[in-house]
C-alpha cells in the first residue's frame, strides 16, 4: 500500500478516536425506556440519537439540531448474535469501526427519536435493509473526519447557508460513508423520499389549460444530515412512551405542598 495513504489512514484513525470521545460534563437523559424502544421499533425505522461525543457537538452546531447520529433498525431477521451477547439489530456507520451492526443497548440510555417511513411493503423494507447489510465492513469516510477536525481547531462563526456544506465534503468513495449518507442511499435505492428537491414544470391538461406539475428530484446522498429524517414530511415520528396504553392518570408524581401565593 502507498506509504502516504497508510500515513493518512493512521492519522485519520487517531483523529476518529479523539472525536468519538465524550465531551466532559455532558449528560444524556433517556426519553424512552429500553423496553419501550424494543416494543416500538419496526424494521426500516430510523433511530436518531442525541450524542455526547466531540463529533456530535460539531454536527449539532452545523445542523442546528439535537440529532447528531442516525441508525437503521434492521430487526431480528438480520440480527447478529455471538457468544451469548445481545442481538445486534441497528445498522450504522461508526466513525471508528465503519459500517456495522450494534445492539439496541448502544443508544437505549440516551435521548432518541424514532422516524418511521410510511406505506412501505415488506419487500421494500427487505430491500432497504439488505442495501445496508451488503455494505457491512465498509469504512467511515475519513475525509469527513478531517473536515470536522478542521472546524474543531478553527471554530469560527459560520453562516447558516454554509453549515450543511461542511458536512458534505466527503471523498465520494462508494466504499466509505457517514451515518446519514448511508441511510439516505438505502432509502434512495427503493425510491423513498426524505427531503427531495421540488421542481414545477408547466404543462397542459386534457382540456388544453396550462398548469404546473410538481416533480421530485433526488438530492445527492452526501447532502443529508440526521435532522432531515426528523423534519421530513414522509416520516412519522413515533414516541414509545405514549405508544402503548399511555394513561397520564397513572403517573407517579412527587407529593409536594402547594406554593402559597404572597
Amino acid at each position: 500500500m502507498n506509504p502516504a495513504r497508510v500515513f493518512l489512514r493512521n492519522i485519520g484513525h487517531h483523529l476518529a478516536e479523539y472525536l468519538s470521545q465524550s465531551r466532559p460534563g455532558t449528560v444524556q437523559l433517556a426519553t424512552s425506556s429500553p423496553g419501550q424502544l424494543v416494543a416500538t421499533l419496526q424494521p426500516g425505522d430510523v433511530l436518531l440519537v442525541d450524542g455526547s461525543s466531540r463529533v456530535s457537538g460539531v454536527i449539532k452546531y452545523l445542523t442546528q439540531s439535537s440529532w447528531s447520529h442516525a441508525a437503521l433498525y434492521a430487526g431480528e431477521g438480520y440480527a447478529v448474535k455471538e457468544n451469548g451477547e445481545e442481538e445486534k439489530v441497528l445498522l450504522e456507520a461508526d466513525i471508528l469501526e465503519g459500517i456495522r451492526l450494534v445492539p439496541l443497548s448502544e443508544y437505549s440510555s440516551g435521548h432518541t427519536r424514532i422516524c418511521r417511513p410510511v406505506g412501505l411493503q415488506e419487500k421494500d423494507i427487505d430491500q432497504l435493509i439488505a442495501y445496508g447489510i451488503d455494505r457491512l465492513g465498509h469504512q467511515y469516510d475519513l475525509k469527513n473526519i478531517f473536515d470536522l477536525v478542521r472546524y474543531l481547531i478553527l471554530p469560527t462563526p459560520i453562516p447558516t447557508r454554509w453549515r450543511r456544506k461542511l458536512l458534505t465534503l466527503g471523498s465520494g468513495d462508494p466504499t466509505r460513508a457517514i451515518c446519514s449518507s448511508l441511510i439516505a442511499q438505502a432509502f434512495q435505492s427503493i425510491r423513498y423520499p426524505i427531503l427531495p428537491e421540488i421542481d414545477y414544470l408547466q404543462t397542459k391538461g386534457p382540456n388544453g389549460q396550462p398548469y404546473c406539475q410538481q416533480t421530485l428530484k433526488i438530492r445527492h446522498h452526501s447532502l443529508f444530515v440526521p435532522r432531515d429524517f426528523d423534519v421530513s414530511p414522509y416520516f412519522e415520528i413515533i414516541k414509545p412512551a405514549i405508544r402503548h396504553n399511555f394513561d397520564s392518570k397513572k403517573l407517579n408524581w412527587e407529593l409536594t405542598p402547594p406554593i402559597e401565593e404572597s
